[in-house]
Order: C-alpha cells, then sequence, then structure tokens
C-alpha cells in the first residue's frame, strides 16, 4: 500500500516539476532557424554612417538572419520574429519577404504577425532600401545586398518553421552596466528634471532575455534586447561586421556548441568563458615542436586549383557541429530603444588634443570632424567590438541560466500603417491637436555624431542653419513656410518627404505592430527611439494592458521595445530633445510631435489587443522595386599577371615558421571579386589543422571573430585583385600543424563563372 502510494506521489511530483518531459500538452509551439545574409563583400557602400568613401573590401565575420516562431498548439495564432546582422529592416525586403512567406504557406505569415528588426550595424553592405535619402552613397540600388536579405530571411523562416515543435519559453532580464553611454547628454539633460529622477542612468542598462525550451531537445536558442549602438566598428572600417551585436551572437552560438559537446562548461559560475572549437574537433597531439616542424615541412603551399562551390560550403566549421535531428541553437541579440546610445563607453576626445569635446556640440575648436567616441579597446576598433559584445555575452548566458519565469497565455497580435507625414496628435493633459510634418532632414544630421562624425562647417545643437547651406538646400528643394513652421525649431537642410524625383526620398506610411506572447508584448517600431522616448513609449502601452478590468497580461506583464523595425524611418526623440537639435534631433524625421503620434498610436493597438477588437490597416506603403536605379558598375572580368592561377600564393608564411597564440599569421592570395558568389553559408577563408598526419579538418573560418578575410585590387579599372586572409592565433587554439586556404570565383570576359582553390604552405601552432 505504501509502495502505491509512493508510486502515485512520484507521479505526481514529475507531473508538477518535470514539465516538458511528462506533460501532454505545451505551453506553445516553438521553432528557431537562422541562415547566412552576408551580401557583396567588395565595391559596395555600406549602410549606416553615410560616408560614400566606406567601402566594403572583406569579410570581419559573417552575418546571419536568426528567426523564431511561437505557436498556440490548439489553435491559429502564432507570431514569428526574424533579427537581422543588418543597419535596419527595410520596406522592401520586409514586402518581398511576406511575398515569398505567402507563396509557401499561404496567410500563416502575413504583414500582421511577422516582425523583421535590425541590429543596426554599421559594417553591412547597404543599397537594400527603397527610399532615394538611404541609397545616395550606394550609388542607388544594389540587387545583391536586397536579394541576399531576402533570400536568407526566407531561408531562416523556412527552417524555424520545419523545426516547430512543442516547447516553452522563459524570460529574465537584468542590468548591463559597462556596454553603452549616452552619447547626447545635453539633450537627455533637457527632459524634465522629475521625469529624470525616476532613472538612476540616462541610458537603458536593462537586457531582456527569452529561453526556447523543447521539450525534447532541451534548450534551442535565445533572442534578447538591449539597448546600444552598432558602431563599435569604425566610419573606416570597409570589413563586414556583425558588430558588436553580431559578435555576442557568434560567441554565444559557439558557448552552446561546445557546452552541449561537454569542452566548455555551462554552468553559471563558467558563463564568462569566451567560446572557442577546436579542443573537442581534433584528437590530442603530443606538444613536441620539432616533431611539429617535420610534419609542417611535408605540407608546401599548392599552386590554385578549379575547385567547385560545394567545397566551400563543406569547408565550414560549423557545418561539422551540426547534430543530426537535433535543431541548431540559435541566439540573437536584438535591438532596442538605442538611439542615443553609444557602445563607445570611454567617452568623446578630440584627436588632435586629446581632450573631452564640447559638452554640448560634441565639437573640437568648433569643428565637429575631430571628436570622436572612444571604446573599450581604444584604439583598436576590433578589439572595442569584442570586448562590448562579450559583454552582452556574459549578461546573456547569466540571464540564461537563471531563467525560471515561464511565458504563459495567449498568443496575439496587433498591425497598421500610420500616415506619419500628417497625422493629428492629441497632446495628453491640456487637450491641444498638433499634427506632425512631411519628413525633413535638419543642419544637425549632417554633423553625424560622435560615433561617426559628419563634414564640412555642421554642427550638433543647430537650431539656425547657414546662408551658404540654405542656398544648396533650395537648389535641390526650398522647403515652404507651412513645412518649416510645422518642423522648428528644425532648421531644415533636405525636405525629403516632399522630394519625390525620381522616386519618393522618404517613407510616410509607416507600420506600428505589438506581438504577444503570454505576459511579454514586444513593440515594433521601426526607427531609433532615444532612451527617454523608449521609456515613455514602454509605460504608456504598459499602461493600458495592464489597467483596470483589462489586465489579461497579469502583473508580470513585460513590455520590450524592438528598434529598426519592418522598415526605417531614422530617430524619435521627445519633444524636449527635440528642442536642443542634436543629431537624433535633427534626424527625426516628422516633426516635433512625432513621439506623441507612436504614443498615441501604440495605444490603440495596445486597446484592441485588450478587448480582442481588430485594427484598421491603414494606408499601404509603396512597393518601388520596379522604379529602383543602381548605378554600381558590374564586374567585368577577373585576371591575375601571366603565369599565374587564381588562388595562387602571392605572399606566403616563412617555411618551418611557429607561431605562438596571440601571434597571427598572414597569407595573401591571388583572387577575384567576391562579388562573383557570395560563398551564401560558405566560406572565403579556412584555417584546417592536420589530423593524424595526413588529413586535414576545419578549424576556423570567415564566420570566426579571429579570422579576417581583406580583399584588394590596386586601381578601380583592374581586372587583378589579392585577397589577404589573418588569423589572429587565439589563446584557446589547441598546439599542432595549420594551414591557411581560400575559396573564390573568378568571372570571365564572357560571364562564366569558375571556382578555385589556394593553400598556404603549413605552419605550427605552440
Amino acid at each position: 500500500m505504501r509502495s502505491n502510494r509512493m508510486f502515485w506521489l512520484s507521479i505526481f511530483l514529475l507531473l508538477i516539476n518535470g514539465r516538458g518531459v511528462v506533460e501532454s500538452v505545451s505551453d506553445y509551439l516553438i521553432g528557431l532557424g537562422s541562415y547566412d545574409i552576408t551580401g557583396p563583400a567588395a565595391d559596395v557602400n555600406m549602410m549606416g554612417y553615410a560616408n560614400s568613401d566606406q567601402i566594403a573590401s572583406g569579410v570581419h565575420f559573417r552575418l546571419h538572419a536568426r528567426a523564431f516562431i511561437v505557436a498556440e498548439p490548439r489553435g491559429n495564432s502564432r507570431v514569428l520574429f526574424v533579427n537581422l546582422d543588418a543597419c535596419m529592416a527595410s520596406q522592401l525586403v520586409t514586402i518581398k519577404v511576406l511575398d515569398r512567406l505567402k507563396a509557401r504557406y499561404g496567410d500563416i505569415y502575413n504583414e500582421n504577425n511577422v516582425a523583421i528588426s535590425g541590429i543596426h550595424t554599421h559594417a553591412g553592405p547597404g543599397g537594400y532600401l527603397q527610399y532615394v535619402v538611404y541609397i545616395v552613397t550606394s550609388l542607388g540600388f544594389v540587387r545583391q545586398s536586397f536579394d541576399a536579405l531576402v533570400d536568407g530571411i526566407e531561408q531562416s523562416v523556412v527552417r524555424a518553421h520545419n523545426n516547430l515543435r512543442p516547447g516553452s519559453i522563459y524570460v529574465n532580464k537584468g542590468d548591463l552596466f559597462d556596454a553603452g553611454v549616452n552619447r547626447s547628454p545635453s539633450a537627455y539633460l533637457n527632459n524634465p528634471a522629475t521625469e529624470r529622477s525616476k532613472y538612476k542612468y540616462d541610458v537603458d542598462k536593462e537586457m531582456t532575455l527569452l529561453k526556447f525550451v523543447d521539450d525534447e531537445w532541451g534548450p534551442v536558442g535565445s533572442f534578447n534586447w538591449f539597448a546600444t549602438h552598432g558602431t563599435s566598428m569604425s566610419r573606416t572600417n570597409s570589413l563586414i561586421s556583425g558588430d558588436n551585436k553580431g559578435a555576442a551572437a557568434r560567441f554565444m552560438e559557439d558557448w552552446f556548441d561546445q557546452s552541449s559537446r561537454g569542452s566548455v562548461s555551462s554552468d553559471e559560475s563558467r558563463s564568462d568563458r569566451i567560446p572557442r572549437r577546436t579542443s573537442n574537433i581534433i584528437p590530442p597531439i603530443e606538444d613536441q615542436h620539432h616533431e611539429l616542424l617535420q610534419l609542417a615541412a611535408a605540407f608546401e603551399s599548392t599552386s590554385g586549383k578549379t575547385t567547385t562551390r560545394s567545397s566551400s560550403l563543406n569547408a565550414r566549421v560549423r557545418s561539422a557541429l551540426v547534430q543530426a535531428n537535433r535543431p541548431k541553437f540559435v541566439s540573437a541579440f536584438c535591438q532596442t530603444n538605442c538611439g542615443d546610445v553609444s557602445p563607445n563607453v570611454l567617452g568623446a576626445f578630440c584627436n588632435d588634443t586629446g581632450l573631452p569635446c564640447d559638452f554640448n556640440q560634441s565639437t573640437c575648436n568648433g569643428k565637429n570632424e575631430l571628436c570622436y567616441g572612444r571604446g573599450p579597446g581604444y584604439p583598436d576598433e576590433f578589439e572595442s567590438t569584442r570586448i562590448i559584445g562579450e559583454r552582452q555575452f556574459r549578461k546573456a548566458v547569466e540571464l540564461y541560466n537563471t531563467a525560471t519565469e515561464k511565458l504563459v497565455g495567449k498568443i496575439d497580435y496587433r498591425h497598421s500603417y500610420v500616415d506619419f507625414s500628417k497625422l493629428d496628435v492629441a497632446i495628453p493633459n491640456n487637450g491641444d491637436v498638433k499634427k506632425t510634418c512631411p519628413a525633413a532632414m535638419g543642419f544637425a544630421f549632417a554633423a553625424g555624431t560622435t560615433d561617426g562624425p559628419g563634414a564640412f562647417d555642421f554642427k550638433q545643437g543647430d537650431n539656425e542653419g547657414n546662408a551658404f547651406w540654405k542656398l544648396v538646400r533650395n537648389v535641390i528643394k526650398a522647403p515652404g513656410p507651412e513645412q518649416i513652421e510645422c518642423q522648428r525649431p528644425k532648421p531644415i537642410l533636405l525636405d525629403t518627404g516632399e522630394m519625390k524625383v525620381p522616386y519618393d526620398w522618404a517613407p510616410s506610411n509607416l507600420p506600428v505592430q505589438i506581438l504577444r506572447i503570454g505576459q511579454l508584448a514586444i513593440l515594433s517600431v521601426p526607427g531609433e527611439f532615444t532612451t527617454m522616448a523608449g521609456r515613455r513609449l514602454r509605460d504608456a502601452v504598459k499602461s493600458v494592458l495592464t489597467s483596470g478590468g483589462s489586465n489579461v497580461f497579469g502583473k508580470n506583464a513585460r513590455v520590450v521595445i524592438a528598434g529598426l523595425t519592418n522598415t526605417y524611418s531614422q530617430y524619435v526623440t521627445t519633444f524636449e530633445e527635440y528642442q536642443i537639435q542634436r543629431y537624433e534631433g535633427a534626424s527625426t524625421l516628422y516633426g516635433p510631435h512625432t513621439l506623441s503620434g507612436y504614443i498615441q498610436e501604440f495605444k490603440k493597438l495596445a486597446a484592441a489587443l485588450t478587448t480582442g477588437k481588430p485594427v484598421e490597416p491603414g494606408p499601404q506603403p509603396p512597393d518601388m522595386l520596379s522604379k529602383q536605379i543602381g548605378l554600381l558598375p558590374p564586374v567585368v572580368v577577373d585576371g591575375t599577371p601571366l603565369g599565374v592561377a587564381f588562388g595562387d600564393v602571392s605572399v606566403d608564411v616563412p617555411k618551418n615558421s611557429t607561431f605562438k597564440k596571440g601571434s597571427k599569421a598572414t597569407v595573401v592570395f591571388w583572387s577575384a571579386c567576391p562579388r562573383n558568389d557570395l560563398m551564401t553559408e560558405g566560406t572565403f577563408a579556412l584555417v584546417e589543422m592536420l589530423d593524424g598526419g595526413s588529413s586535414w579538418v576545419p578549424a576556423y573560418d570567415d564566420d570566426d571573430f579571429c579570422v579576417r578575410f581583406a580583399w584588394s585590387r590596386p586601381s578601380k579599372l583592374s581586372s587583378h585583385s589579392q585577397a589577404r586572409i589573418e588569423w589572429n592565433v587565439p589563446e584557446t587554439a589547441r598546439p599542432g600543424v595549420y594551414r591557411i586556404r581560400h575559396f573564390g570565383a573568378a568571372k570571365s570576359l564572357f560571364g562564366s563563372i569558375k571556382h578555385f582553390t589556394g593553400t598556404s604552405t603549413a605552419f605550427v601552432v605552440l
């Protein structure tokens, strides 16, 4: 009798505590997926700094689309969120992705329940947005950039959809103190003192993380939101990079891959260890220098050889780490209200004197060009990127390991388009009705920020403009008296909302969206909200979701902002910050009441969520793909000097060379333009390690932080080019024999593409 009681007690405890193991009903269906979205690594202007001289010429590490789907197990309701290693979402990309998903799945995924968000790296290829002002420096529309995004997003969703399985989601939050500072403190200080007194810091320090747990396989991913700009990499960098958030995602995915195989502890006490993979790929090799040198001597560099594209795909390190039938772990570091938040946490200093920049205008002796923010690895931007990425990664692992609160409740969503060029906005507390304005950019926009200053004599905090630039502006498009008054005190430099030649320069109809997963609300905003603007929006929405008898979200309601989502419309400041006209205020397109307009429209969506009522779809944005103009010249032909083959080594490592951990091995190959083949889901660069004396296995590739692929040609019109591959030997690299390989694709005069590979002389790492 006692044994029977113990048996049923055990079953009861399992039902209570072993959720996800014996429960027949899961909270949700969950599916995650990722795919390569690395665009053209040559000739294309990078998106973010609007610096026409910042042209892509290689890869720091690859860019990815990472998606999660959450669905109700016994209903039709689901949401899809895609995080992009890209500067921002694009309305045109969103439209075409939705078309692709409709063709595959019918109406399951649509504009109402799909959110596509960018991390705001300033080191990705541009030319994929449809509005003129965002593609001027890229010489117009770049179809290859656009296609890489649309194709990659679609494939990430396909993988997530195919991975849909019963599972649970946990939410956690915590403060990260050393990954962002306010780059426009003078504007922040113009907010009411009573409001500022409610907050300890002038930037948001909180990270919110979701942990996805499959009923059978256990953890399969995490997504988090934290505010800091993707500007650790500078405006002069030319290597494609996910910047600090892309780096954090790479670190966390590798950390999980290793911890699940036992080579890195997943205990909280070990969560600060940066992941490395090679120790569990290769059988142990005795650390005997002489014997290793003898092994290496048998492998000299080889002439370039013709190969197939699949050789690059098969060489990818992470392809060997995928476990059969198990979903790949996906980790995304998403963007939120980062508008005035810089990762350059040491502050802004003058390059000429080393002194702090002017507080109000961020100038040095009246010039903004000399004022730069400094990251924690200054003067090494790669090191700053690693440090800020590592700090986010460490916090995410901590939250991941301690997440206990489950998301429970409905899946729901609301979406609407709003014409922000002429929106009536009811101002709270005084009954006034104001209007937003057609888009316009102020003089301080051209001044840039301390993350990337502009040129000429523009300054932040400029409420007047100057006569010369107004004359130049008027030649392009002079704003009318009504527009000048509506945008006041912003002095208008570019009246983009009223510029229509050759097609629209700026958006008018913007998407606003709320995705609900249980007690979590994700606010999809199409721009960069400043710290205080984001706080006001979150508070306003939360007050609706939890007010009175409509508290369907429960007492633990959580609200996060997903910035730069579904399209892009630049910045959103508070009314008070707008008056100061620093960069963010000058880039708040629709005038001083833009934030009030957002709060008004999001409160409508929140009210509809709580009552179960629909909302009006609003005016659709245009699809202007057929109008796009691209002036980037195509690749004509690739060539090599007489007697040289594609893939031949131009500069090799020295024979019998040994590299210690922390040093750099560099090899230069004769190459061809990377635009010929993006090597999607493949690699341009590979570090191999000798296994057992005769076979080579992949150890690192161009999706690793320690490998850099840099491409160059001697002149713009030259058909000759070279690829420099650098491997910064990690401290955790295993002693052994290594070599470096390059994969590429060359275009003939007749347009055919030939894939090739080259291999360096082997060398020893101790």
